[in-house]
């Protein structure tokens, strides 16, 4: 099984660390929409306590997930489908 989604995936994560460390994002306003870590966090404790550098691995591990879960269906539909074209 090849991992496409899984691999945009890791890359869009990675592209939203790398947009948010560079300082473009001054206010995180895309880091905490698109970070699940982030939003979380933001329920518990305050923000501002969590080191950044594992918010970022975070996010990007979150994004690989999601990824891999994606690749994991779409795997799961085509083996249906390739089983009732058959019957």
């Amino acid at each position: 099984m090849r991992y496409p989604v899984t691999f945009a995936a890791t890359v869009v994560g990675l592209a939203l660390c790398l947009y948010n460390s560079t300082g473009y994002d001054p206010h995180n306003f895309v880091f905490f929409m698109f970070s699940v870590p982030a939003w979380f966090v933001d329920l518990f404790v305050d923000v501002h306590d969590v080191s950044v550098m594992l918010m970022y691995v975070l996010t990007i591990l979150t994004w690989a997930l999601l990824g891999f879960i994606a690749d994991t269906l779409i795997a799961r539909g085509r083996g249906r489908s390739g089983r009732r074209s058959k019957v």
